[in-house]
């Protein structure tokens, strides 16, 4: 594989509760090590039906405020047509509709260009499955 493009997994445990996982470090370091202080893009992605990935403020709530109004769009109740795993398990299923897999970002030579409070997240309401995937790629 050519140097302009790598490639690397990550295993993230996001835990039996649902979560707001910060990967930005992650990517940072990642960075470091394939884009050699290139410009280009990150693409981040989760191969899962039931995880995505957002780009948002941590700490100060907006994590918590981000699974409270997937609460509010999502209950996780008996309304949903995919009924395997735990109650309300069908929600997450439709998640990546509103939280989508992936996200494509600029890199600038060799650092992730984000604005000052943006971090790179996994969003995962499964507490089905509290073992992911991340996968991410640049392409310098």
């Amino acid at each position: 594989m050519s140097d302009a493009f790598t490639t690397r997994v990550l295993n993230i445990t996001s835990g039996s509760s649902e979560a707001v996982v910060d990967l930005t470090r992650e990517c940072e370091i990642f960075l470091g090590e394939a884009a050699g202080g290139r410009d280009g893009l990150l693409n981040v992605f989760v191969p899962h039906a039931t995880a995505g990935v957002a780009i948002l403020e941590t700490g100060a709530g907006s994590d918590e405020d981000l699974l409270a109004a997937l609460h509010t769009l999502l209950p996780a109740d008996d309304r949903w047509q995919h009924r395997h795993g735990s109650p309300g398990h069908g929600r997450d299923h439709v998640l990546p509709a509103i939280v989508p897999p992936h996200a494509t970002l600029p890199v600038i030579e060799g650092r992730l260009e984000l604005g000052t409070w943006q971090s790179v997240c996994l969003v995962d309401t499964n507490r089905d499955n509290p073992d992911r995937r991340v996968r991410l790629s640049f392409l310098g």
